[in-house]
């Protein structure tokens, strides 16, 4: 029996690196001969996501700390729990906890990987980040990129490479839909934490322009962050309450992708946009920012739905009224072409290139 885990930072939180890491840890328990946990750092004890319950669940600590003060306990922490629970495979869930895992593995004959889930150029404001990501490529055996553009980037840009660099895409949470989406919703959606990284203060300025032409459509965003009060004034200041639902967080946002006519990403910088999966598998047609990685992966310009010039606010807004206006006959083609597009992450097919390193 290979004993596998996760190391992740809360799994209490709702966000898409704690879905997709639900989803893989779920699958892998499925397959024979593998035992799985997830180790959170702070917290995570009641999990966000549904988990399937072979998998055993673990935390470091109750409540919030002070890594920085607390860095040599935390690190003998996690070496006494991978001891203790003779772990073989250990897969850490964010770059930046390689600063505590490489050193907890030292002289333990320990498979360790590391699973990157921004892209490169985004540290995400935490410049430790990068040093993690140094150490990660010359102490773990490999380093998992969600996309190959990313993939291309760590390897031009570090050195003293040891890790095997791979690109392993998220798969779609979702099965694929069966139905026929119909446009006749007048609703868009946008799912994802209410964040700067997320752009929903650029969405929403899109939105006000929309409003104007279209005021009979609404646009939900589901999901909560620190920037919830920001956009909730926005949306007050410029009297967009009757048109803009912030729904905050729910376990059942597929219900929101089945009532969508049109799906929108604003982001600034996204790793792989699994929202854009999870929209495509419901056969919504996606508006999205070029951002550095991930986006033209998965959207095909004018096939499945619209590329934006990144942080282009007008181009936004006038892809939004593009995607409105479509024919009946012009929404279907997208929809059903967004549909066929998401089958190529199904959760068998993602799940193969997981088992051949672990």
């Amino acid at each position: 029996m290979k004993k596998v885990c996760f190391l992740i930072g809360n799994l209490s939180s709702s966000g898409g690196t704690e879905r997709v890491t639900s989803l893989i840890a779920n699958e892998i328990a499925e397959e024979d001969g593998y035992n799985i946990s997830i180790l959170s750092l702070v917290d995570g004890k009641t999990p966000f996501f549904d988990l399937n319950p072979l998998i055993s669940i673990h935390s470091l600590y109750d409540k919030k700390i002070s890594f920085k003060s607390n860095f040599l306990s935390t690190v003998w922490k996690i070496r006494k729990f991978l001891q203790e629970y003779q772990i073989d495979t250990l897969i850490v869930v964010d770059t930046i906890s390689c600063i505590f895992t490489v050193p907890a593995l030292i002289g333990l004959k320990i498979k360790h990987i590391c699973w990157e889930h921004f892209n490169f150029i985004n540290n995400n404001g935490v410049k430790l980040r990068d040093f993690s990501r140094k150490l990660a490529v010359r102490h773990c055996d490999y380093v998992i990129t969600l996309t190959e553009k990313d993939k291309n980037v760590w390897l031009k840009n570090l050195k003293n490479i040891h890790a095997q660099i791979i690109n392993i895409a998220n798969p779609c949470p979702f099965p694929i839909q069966d139905y026929r989406k119909e446009k006749n919703t007048k609703t868009v959606l946008a799912v994802g934490r209410l964040t700067h990284v997320k752009g929903f203060d650029m969405l929403l300025e899109a939105w006000f322009q929309v409003n104007k032409l279209m005021p009979e459509w609404k646009l939900k965003i589901v999901g909560d962050g620190e920037d919830k009060l920001i956009l909730s004034e926005f949306i007050k200041r410029n009297k967009l309450i009757e048109s803009v639902v912030l729904v905050g967080n729910t376990n059942n946002v597929s219900k929101y992708y089945e009532e969508a006519e049109i799906f929108c990403l604003s982001s600034r910088f996204e790793g792989f946009p699994m929202v854009l999966l999870e929209a495509q598998a419901f056969g919504l047609p996606v508006v999205a920012f070029d951002c550095e990685t991930g986006p033209a992966e998965i959207v095909e310009h004018n096939i499945n739905g619209l590329l934006v010039e990144s942080g282009n606010i007008i181009g936004l807004t006038d892809s939004l009224l593009e995607l409105i206006n479509l024919s009946n006959i012009q929404y279907e083609n997208m929809s059903s072409n967004a549909v066929k597009n998401s089958t190529r992450y199904s959760v068998n097919s993602i799940m193969k290139q997981w088992l051949t390193i672990i």
